[in-house]
């Protein structure tokens, strides 16, 4: 099933210039989301790996049910001061400003392969900079996953050197 038909393509959100894709149209359709999940957990299933961890909020909403799905351990990236245990962090750029993210510091284990998460792939700042917090605890990014990747904006450009996968591919002209 090809579930970019299923996106909603909201313009100027969450300012002026940004076109969001919103996955909820998926998520409240259990059938849909299932079938999200389910097409993760295959592209997954490609990759060797010890643990999966996804990025606030929405790679939590797609990372934490392919790690149930796969009995593999999941690992929150949050951002700064939501974690209660010891962190380490990096600074990112976006497409609309920068940002931070952190990860618990014993979270992954050195040598650790890593399958990392994601709804979206855009520009790559996000997914850049979990990679940038998995190898700063010595683990090894075995693969990006996302769920929609945006063609336009390249961000596999950003990724160069790593591997990356996704579920839909969209194009602005097809939303």
């Amino acid at each position: 099933m090809d579930l970019s038909t299923k996106l909603r393509h909201v313009h100027h959100f969450p300012r002026r210039g940004i076109d969001f894709i919103d996955i909820t149209t998926v998520l409240k359709d259990a059938d849909l989301f299932r079938e999200a999940i389910d097409q993760m957990v295959k592209l997954a299933s490609k990759y060797e790996f010890d643990v999966i961890v996804g990025a606030e909020a929405r790679g939590f909403i797609v990372g934490a049910p392919v790690a149930y799905a796969m009995h593999k351990p999941f690992v929150p990236i949050r951002k700064p001061n939501k974690l209660p245990a010891e962190t380490v962090s990096v600074r990112y750029s976006l497409e609309y400003g920068e940002d931070q993210l952190e990860i618990h510091k014993d979270a992954i284990l050195p040598g650790q392969r890593v399958l990392v998460i994601d709804d979206l792939l855009a520009t790559g700042g996000t997914a850049r900079a979990n990679c940038r917090l998995v190898e700063k605890l010595g683990a090894i990014v075995a693969a990006n996953l996302f769920f929609i990747e945006l063609d336009e904006l390249n961000g596999r450009s950003d990724l160069e050197g790593y591997v990356v996968d996704s579920v839909c591919k969209v194009h602005e002209d097809k939303l």
